[in-house]
């Protein structure tokens, strides 16, 4: 169904709604007047606007199940020569309500091969978003990374912040974050575990109209506070390709640069990964 062309819409179930002002809307909708989408918010006398001017509607009254969306990726590969295997995972779920939003990613990486050390490399994250009527948005967000490569056993990064969403519309949003993490490292070997505190600003890009195509790219930049000189980026950026039956394929690239790492000849670490994955 292309939404543009729709003329007329009922249900009897509640929607979370939201406008091109910024505006989240939870109540029943309708259009008594062809073109146009009526909400009636609980307590509130209902509104109208113009059908293009919606951006986004999801039903919240079926239940705990029928407000997540989930997805998960394999990829695995085989190489003969020295007996090498590559397994490698990217998940997500996803949850919303009237004014939060949840979300949570677990991602993996495995190589092994002959007289070579395993490589190992995992990161993921909680999400949560509070989103009220206006344009303001809140973070929470805990997020983890053990890379045996940058010789990182754990580093467990808490965001709270603010954000605005920039761009919003029909295909794609743009939005802003910005506050402080708070920092602990676990690292191999004999060097010291850390602790420290940083500012963070964040963005995202999400693109989820080009027909089967969508594009889904974040970046938080973390100049540290009680480090001096200290600068970390993490990068990623998902393309993904609709297949039938809530199958898709995704390629994803995910960046972590840090300036004082300790093992000084790689402060870059990225892994490109290409998977088959199913969505629900």
């Amino acid at each position: 169904v292309k939404w543009n062309e729709i003329q007329s819409i009922y249900s009897e179930s509640l929607f979370i709604t939201s406008i091109k002002d910024s505006k989240r809307l939870y109540g029943k909708i309708s259009s008594p007047k062809a073109g146009y989408l009526t909400i009636k918010p609980t307590g509130e006398e209902e509104v109208s606007y113009p059908i293009e001017d919606v951006l986004y509607i999801k039903t919240v009254d079926r239940g705990f199940l029928g407000r997540i969306n989930a997805g998960i990726d394999l990829g695995f590969t085989f190489t003969r020569a020295r007996n090498q295997r590559q397994f490698t995972t990217r998940s997500h779920i996803d949850y919303i309500s009237q004014y939060w939003s949840f979300s949570a990613a677990f991602n993996k990486l495995t190589t092994t091969q002959d007289e070579v050390e395993k490589i190992e490399r995992g990161d993921g994250n909680l999400t949560a978003i509070y989103i009220p009527r206006n344009r303001w948005l809140a973070l929470a967000r805990i997020e983890y990374l053990y890379n045996n490569q940058q010789r990182i056993d754990l580093r467990v990064n808490t965001l709270l912040g603010l954000g605005q969403d920039f761009i919003r519309s029909n295909s794609l949003y743009w939005r802003v974050f910005g506050g402080l993490a708070f920092n602990n490292e676990d690292f191999a070997g004999e060097v010291n575990n850390l602790q420290s505190t940083e500012l963070f600003l964040a963005s995202e890009l999400n693109i989820f109209d080009m027909g089967d195509f969508s594009i889904l790219t974040n970046i938080f930049v973390y100049p540290s506070l009680t480090e001096k000189n200290r600068l970390r980026t993490d990068f990623r950026m998902d393309l993904q390709y609709d297949l039938p039956l809530d199958f898709y394929i995704k390629s994803g690239l995910t960046l972590n640069y840090d300036n004082r790492s300790i093992q000084l000849t790689r402060t870059t670490d990225y892994i490109i990964q290409t998977t088959l994955g199913w969505s629900w």
